[in-house]
């Protein structure tokens, strides 16, 4: 099989915690058929859930506290120590909680502080869940979210505006030239690093995208601009990891060529 190189990765993330900040990565080892490594292990019920931690499934991200509804999330900094789990959470600055999310104190201890924070957004007492090997991505498949950096800047050259690529979540972030490629890139195989991922999917985009994750308020309407524009309301890609290895930033991306 041939290949087209089409770009280097520029960025890396994960969200340990969903709805709340990304952590940057300079790289990071993949195993087939998985997520990154700790995306979206957890999340944070608004209220009485559905979700059972010995039988775990997919749940609409209304279940849970997220940017969509809950802009008030990104005024929020949050670190996450992978060797203990921990997850410390701060606002302007300054530390307002921090809790092992492996321990039920721990995990009380960040729920206290949401308790209070989201008081005005929650439909009942707050609760961290996980599973083993569950992602509470919005979709149900275990996969990677990519985002073309070109995309953006076309985006941007139509809403005369800069628009800061974390608006979309992304896993990956690749820098191409061509913007909305990444749309001809479904079926196809990308190879990033050593790594084969196989894309299937573009990203329909919700409210959450209108956040501003710096500062936390509404202040752009990209679904209605993209839908304006281009007639669809997609950005990104879905890409699920087709073999174990590693990927970093400054990695070749290429393309399996038709």
């Amino acid at each position: 099989m041939t290949e087209d190189k089409i770009g280097v990765v520029q960025a890396l993330y994960r969200y340990p915690v969903k709805g709340l900040s990304p952590e940057p990565l300079q790289g990071v080892d993949l195993r087939a058929g998985e997520t990154i490594p700790f995306d979206r292990a957890w999340a944070i019920e608004n209220g009485p859930g559905r979700f059972d931690p010995l039988a775990p499934r997919h749940l609409p991200k209304v279940a849970f506290l997220m940017l969509m509804r809950d802009e008030r999330l990104a005024s929020l900094e949050t670190s996450f120590e992978e060797e203990t789990s921990t997850l410390t959470i701060k606002r302007d600055g300054k530390q307002v909680a921090r809790g092992n999310l492996s321990t039920q104190i721990g995990r009380q201890m960040i729920e206290q502080f949401m308790a209070a924070y989201m008081k005005a957004s929650l439909r009942g007492a707050p609760k961290v869940v996980s599973a083993a090997g569950h992602s509470f991505s919005d979709v149900a498949a275990k996969c990677v979210h990519i985002v073309n950096l070109a995309s953006v800047r076309e985006l941007e050259r139509v809403s005369g505006r800069s628009i800061d690529p974390l608006r979309f979540r992304p896993n990956v972030v690749i820098d191409s030239d061509a913007p909305w490629a990444e749309f001809k890139w479904i079926d196809k195989t990308l190879t990033i690093g050593g790594v084969k991922l196989e894309v299937f999917d573009r990203t329909q985009r919700c409210a959450a995208t209108n956040v501003n994750p710096q500062t936390a308020e509404r202040d752009l309407s990209l679904p209605a601009v993209i839908e304006r524009e281009w007639g669809h309301s997609d950005f990104g890609i879905y890409a699920k990891v087709a073999g174990d290895g590693r990927i970093a930033i400054g990695d070749d991306v290429a393309v399996s060529a038709d």
